[in-house]
């Protein structure tokens, strides 16, 4: 896979951001069927956030998929994934790393845990859109990452292509079901491990550098 590197050079960040937003938003517009992710400014911060899937759990903190994408893609990537984390303690979690960092773009891959307990789907589905609508108001794009619901055989839970129709949002909808019915890129039944983040961080890479 061949990677793009950003490009460096000296500008005023908040000026560039709304001239990217604006472009965003022109072509939000243009009737697409199928969302994308609008070229991110050279020195964008790109925001990962969600839970274990996120922090890296089952691997070294290098091997995160965070660490590895800005590795392959040269923006800066914040790994704010909390293990155990449910959606709700997430929506409070997400307005003051949105003020704190300023991210172009946020890779939002959040509800595992929500499924694994339980929890009212409705309330999981409406925590969600709350946190893309969240980050959308503070100028940043939104990633959906789906997450498979699970039993004996992982199968994909199926809201999450649901939500990202009806918010003309990006979303990636099977990586995370096809590595872990992966032996070999799993560390356990809920979790990749190293070559799974790599290739979780792959795919989002081709995403956000090539579309």
């Amino acid at each position: 896979m061949k990677h793009t590197i950003r490009p460096v050079y000296s500008g005023i960040r908040g000026a560039a951001r709304a001239l990217w937003f604006f472009i965003f938003l022109a072509a939000a517009g243009c009737g697409d069927s199928a969302p994308h992710i609008v070229p991110i400014p050279p020195e964008a911060v790109i925001l990962a956030f969600g839970d274990s899937l996120t922090s890296g759990y089952g691997a070294e903190a290098t091997e995160s998929y965070p660490a590895v994408l800005e590795k392959l893609t040269g923006y800066q990537v914040i790994n704010a994934g909390i293990s155990g984390e449910v959606s709700a303690q997430g929506l409070k979690r997400l307005p003051a790393l949105l003020e704190s960092h300023q991210p172009d773009l946020v890779i939002l891959c959040h509800g595992a845990n929500d499924l694994l307990r339980r929890l009212d789907r409705e309330n999981t589905v409406a925590n969600l859109r709350q946190m893309i609508t969240t980050a959308r108001a503070s100028g940043a794009q939104v990633l959906l990452v789906a997450v498979p619901q699970p039993g004996l055989l992982l199968h994909p839970a199926d809201f999450y292509t649901h939500l990202a129709k009806e918010l003309d949002s990006p979303c990636e909808t099977d990586i995370i079901l096809d590595i872990l019915t992966t032996k070999a890129e799993k560390s356990d039944a809920i979790h990749p491990n190293a070559a799974g983040y790599r290739r979780l961080a792959e795919t989002l890479a081709r995403r956000i550098v090539e579309e």
